[in-house]
């Protein structure tokens, strides 16, 4: 792993459990056994460091996802999307990355305050495609309702350290969209 790509995990990492705010580019340097001033030479400024995160975690979002408009069944689709983010739970990863984040929408710099709704638009987005693709009713609103059920799933379970919370609030996520 090079330098940028440990920065970036660093940052993920604990961003996840503090937040924007409570982290620094010293702990992120601590964390890749480098100076602060390395970090810098990587990212100007901790903006662009989030915003650069968020793009990183959004594409391996998307890609672990996949095709919304692939052949696979809708419920399929919806079942690998629950699926990716309960992976993540039990990995320890904690919150999606961008529900932490938008919990602090209002604090944080406007390169970031981008990247996480570029984030959130484009699994909403990804959401309708796969949910028009299978004619689905209103899919702009099911989109929303299925990040919503997503999101909260995640900081229940969080929340009640118990990754059975999301499982039971997601039972027959799969079959929400239609």
């Amino acid at each position: 792993m090079d330098v940028r790509e440990a920065i970036l995990k660093s940052a993920e990492a604990r961003m996840r459990v503090g937040g924007y705010h409570g982290c620094s580019f010293r702990e992120i340097a601590s964390d890749v056994g480098i100076k602060s001033a390395s970090v810098y030479y990587h990212f100007a400024t901790k903006a662009e460091l989030g915003a650069a995160m968020v793009a990183r975690y959004e594409a391996r979002v998307l890609a672990a996802i996949g095709n919304p408009e692939d052949d696979r069944e809708l419920t399929v689709k919806l079942d690998g999307m629950r699926a990716t983010f309960r992976a993540g739970l039990a990995r320890g990863d904690g919150m999606c990355l961008c529900g932490v984040l938008a919990t602090e929408i209002h604090s944080l710099p406007s390169l970031v305050v981008a990247a996480t709704r570029h984030y959130f638009l484009a699994c909403n987005e990804w959401l309708c495609q796969a949910l028009v693709c299978a004619d689905v009713g209103e899919p702009s609103r099911k989109a929303f309702r299925l990040t919503a059920l997503l999101q909260g799933a995640m900081m229940q379970a969080i929340a009640l350290d118990d990754l059975a919370v999301y499982d039971a609030a997601l039972e027959g996520f799969h079959r929400e969209g239609p």
